[in-house]
């Protein structure tokens, strides 16, 4: 047992420090130079239910510095708790924001069904797909357009950190996102040769390349990994900006966190397949506490345990400032507890095919099909 630990834990130390590497060579790149065409934008977004500062996040959008461009917002229940604020903000922004409501599920991910009515009555052939609860800058449109100038680019994403939690919950939701999700992006760009997947928190693409490439799936959970595939292989370039989103998120409780977090793990390991299970090797410190206890704390294991624990809270402050995201390093007291329940979620999901998602219990079929969960 003290071998596969060793191995476990030396895997992981690999990890981190590709992660480093990575995080740094990435972020370090200057930023794209912003194109002087600037062609009119539709900008959809699926809202459901009211997320914190929705407000705020929702306004973000009307003040870019781009010349035209519409914002068009969809909701499937008619008594979804946003729609009021959604309507305030259309008579305050009324020549930029359209909102359609009521709008009956096409398939079983009604946030792509939404998205699938939006992108009906969008007029414009250059299209951006944002999540309802980031927070954008007024160079937003700018930012994520730019690379489109370039044929050869099929799809432009995002990634998105909380920058200021306010609980235990979002603060662990924002090292999962900074320490974990985007490192780990990162290193599968590199391995793949190129970004094979995308984001939904942004996903900025042509009309007429979402076409040639199938389009929106209305049943498939990890639908924007997805779309980011499709695109790779129809030979077209999937990039990811150097732009991090801000994400709000709220006072949310942990228990909320692990359910979120063990969805995407079931989504990646149903798109991802045997990958998946790569991802053993990402949990380090979580090993150096049973390797400690059967090695009856030889000095070692305390070495190894130690130089573990260093790397971590090494890539993690590279994160951290690679990112801006400084007022994390108040909650750094809480990070073995992260990997901890990073491991756990991890594990369980390794098995199983139910996932929550905005109330609804769904059952994921092969390749990331999904249908309502029937027992």
């Amino acid at each position: 047992m003290n071998t596969l630990l060793v191995i476990l834990i030396s895997g992981s130390l690999l990890f981190y420090l590709a992660c480093i590497l990575g995080t740094i060579q990435f972020f370090t790149t200057k930023k794209g130079v912003k194109s002087e065409n600037k062609p009119p934008v539709s900008i959809m977004i699926s809202v459901c239910g009211l997320d914190a500062d929705a407000w705020l996040n929702w306004l973000s959008f009307c003040q870019q510095n781009y010349p035209d461009y519409e914002i068009l917002f969809g909701v499937t229940n008619p008594e979804d708790p946003a729609i009021p604020l959604l309507k305030k903000l259309s008579a305050t922004v009324p020549n930029r924001v359209q909102v359609y409501t009521d709008l009956p599920p096409k398939g079983s991910n009604h946030k792509d069904s939404n998205l699938s009515y939006l992108l009906a009555k969008a007029k414009h052939k250059m299209i951006i797909f944002a999540d309802s609860d980031i927070r954008v800058d007024s160079e937003y449109i700018n930012t994520v357009t730019a690379p489109l100038k370039n044929e050869s680019v099929g799809m432009v994403t995002c990634v998105f950190v909380g920058r200021n939690p306010q609980s235990l919950g979002a603060a662990i939701a924002s090292f999962g996102r900074c320490f974990d999700f985007i490192p780990s992006l990162l290193i599968s760009r590199f391995l793949d040769g190129g970004l094979r997947c995308a984001v939904g928190v942004t996903i900025a693409t042509r009309k007429s390349t979402l076409a040639d490439f199938g389009g929106l799936h209305l049943n498939r959970i990890g639908s924007d990994y997805n779309l980011g595939k499709r695109a790779a292989l129809a030979g077209y370039r999937v990039e990811l900006s150097r732009e991090v989103l801000e994400s709000d998120t709220g006072k949310e409780k942990v228990w909320e966190v692990f359910r979120r977090e063990l969805r995407w793990a079931r989504t990646i390991r149903f798109n991802r397949g045997a990958i998946y299970y790569t991802m053993l090797f990402c949990y380090g410190t979580v090993y150096c506490l049973p390797l400690l206890w059967l090695s009856g704390f030889a000095n070692w294991a305390i070495l190894l345990s130690l130089i573990t624990f260093l790397l971590r809270y090494a890539q993690v402050i590279v994160a951290i400032f690679s990112m801006n995201c400084p007022k994390l390093l108040l909650w750094l007291w809480a990070l073995p507890f992260r990997d901890l329940l990073s491991f756990i979620i991890w594990l369980t999901g390794a098995f199983g095919r139910s996932v929550s998602w905005r109330g609804r219990r769904l059952r994921i079929e092969e390749d990331g099909l999904i249908s309502e969960y029937k027992k």
